[in-house]
C-alpha cells in the first residue's frame, strides 16, 4: 500500500488529477499494488477565503507522505506570484526537492514543429537544479533612501554606471542568484547517475562567459563530478546556444543538467518540441524524502470545470511518480497506454480526438488494465 497525497490546486488542476488517479489505480490493479489517496484543499479558493497559502498544519500532514500528486496553481483572482511562491515553491523548499526532472520525449503519434524530426530524434532528460540560483527569493525594489542595502547598491551603480542612486535613479530593483558547491554537486550526481542508465552523455548548461562567479562555480563542480564518471562523455553549453541546438539537433542530447532559472526556460522549449505543454510532465524530487509530481502547464482557469483539459501530462507525471515509488513496470505500462491513446486518437481535442478529460483518463486506464 502506497500513501500518496493529492493536491488538485486551481483551475483545471482537480480534473486532471482525478483523471490521473483513475489511471494510477488501474496500474495498481494490473501490477499488484494499492494506492491510498489523501486529498488536500490547498489553492486559490482557500487563500481567498482564509488568507492561508501553505500552513504549518499542511506541511506537518504532508510530511507523512513520500509522494505528492499535484495538479496546477494559479488563479486570475490572485496577483501572479502569490500562489506560485507561497504554495508550489513553498513545497519545493520545505521538502528540499532539489531535483526537477523533465523528460523531453516525443511519443509515437504526436507532432513536433521541427521539420524532419521524429520520436527517435527527441528523447532526452533535463535535470534542473530546483532550490538555488535566482529562485531563492533574495531581492527588492526601492526608491531613493528607502532601502537597507542602499550603500551596496550605491557602490555598484557608482562603479558600473557613474550614477548616484539617490539623485540619478528614480527606482531600482535587484535580484540575487545563489549557487552552492553542495547544491550543485548533488544535482550533478543525479544527472550523471541517470546518464549511466541511458546513453552516457551529459551536457551542462550555464552562462559562465558573462555571470562568471556564480556559474564559474557551477562549471568547477561539473568538472569535478565528471572526473568520477569516466564512462560519461561531457560538454559545456551556454544557455543561449542550447536553445538553438534543441531546435536544430535534439538527437544530440541524452541528459542535460542545468541551474534553476535556465532549466526552467529550456524545459518549456523542450515541451514544445516534444509536442506541446499538454504532453509535458515534471517531477520535483528529493531522492531520500518527499517528492512532488505535476504537469508543467498552467491552471487554465477559463477551462475550469468544463471537462476539456488534456490530462496526459498529469498522467505521465503519474508514471514518474510510480517509477519513484519503485514500480518501474507499472510506470512503463502507463506510458505505453498513453501512446496507445494518442495512436488511436482517443484523446482530447488538442491532440485530434473528441474525448473529455474524464473520458480520456478512463480510456488510458482501460489500456493499462489490458496491456
Amino acid at each position: 500500500m502506497y500513501k500518496v497525497a493529492a493536491i488538485g490546486g486551481d483551475g483545471i488542476g482537480p480534473e486532471i488529477v482525478d483523471a490521473g488517479k483513475v489511471v494510477l489505480d488501474a496500474a495498481g490493479e494490473k501490477y499488484g499494488f494499492d494506492i491510498d489517496w489523501t486529498d488536500f484543499d490547498i489553492g486559490a479558493d482557500r487563500y481567498l477565503e482564509t488568507g492561508e497559502l501553505l500552513t504549518e498544519e499542511d506541511l506537518k500532514a504532508l510530511d507523512a507522505f513520500k509522494s505528492i500528486y499535484f495538479g496546477s496553481i494559479g488563479d486570475d483572482r490572485v496577483r501572479p506570484g502569490i500562489l506560485e511562491k507561497g504554495i508550489l515553491l513553498g513545497l519545493r523548499f520545505h521538502f528540499d526537492q532539489y531535483i526537477n526532472l523533465r523528460p523531453v520525449r516525443m511519443l509515437a503519434g504526436t507532432r513536433t514543429p521541427l521539420a524532419g524530426k521524429g520520436p527517435d530524434d527527441i528523447n532526452f532528460l533535463v535535470v534542473r537544479e530546483n532550490t538555488e540560483d535566482f529562485y531563492v527569493g533574495i531581492g527588492s525594489r526601492f526608491k531613493g533612501k528607502e532601502h537597507r542595502d542602499l550603500e551596496v547598491i550605491r557602490d555598484i551603480y557608482s562603479i558600473k554606471f557613474g550614477l548616484d542612486v539617490e539623485s540619478d535613479s528614480e527606482e531600482i530593483a535587484y535580484q540575487i542568484g545563489v549557487i552552492s558547491r553542495e547544491g550543485s554537486a548533488r544535482v550533478m550526481e543525479y544527472a550523471f547517475d541517470a546518464a549511466m542508465k541511458r546513453n552516457h552523455k551529459v551536457a551542462s548548461v550555464d552562462k559562465a562567459n558573462v555571470l562568471s562567479d556564480v556559474y564559474g562555480l557551477w562549471r568547477d563542480v561539473f568538472t569535478e563530478t565528471a572526473a568520477r564518471y569516466p564512462e560519461v562523455t561531457t560538454e559545456f553549453t551556454f544557455v543561449d546556444a542550447i536553445t538553438m541546438w534543441f531546435v536544430k539537433n535534439p538527437e544530440w542530447f541524452d541528459v542535460v543538467v542545468a541551474p534553476n532559472m535556465f532549466g526552467d526556460i529550456i524545459t518549456d522549449l523542450g515541451a514544445m518540441i516534444q509536442g506541446g505543454l499538454g504532453l509535458a510532465p515534471g517531477g520535483n524530487i528529493n531522492p531520500k524524502g518527499t517528492s512532488l509530481f505535476e504537469p508543467i502547464h498552467g491552471s487554465a482557469p477559463k477551462y475550469k470545470g468544463m471537462n476539456r483539459a488534456n490530462p496526459i501530462a498529469t498522467i505521465w507525471a503519474g508514471s514518474l511518480l510510480l517509477d519513484d515509488l519503485g514500480e518501474p513496470e507499472a510506470a512503463a505500462g502507463v506510458l505505453a497506454a498513453i501512446e496507445q491513446s494518442i495512436a488511436a486518437k482517443q484523446t482530447t481535442v488538442d491532440l485530434g480526438g473528441s474525448l473529455g478529460t474524464r473520458e480520456a483518463g478512463a480510456w488510458i486506464a482501460d489500456a493499462v488494465r489490458n496491456g
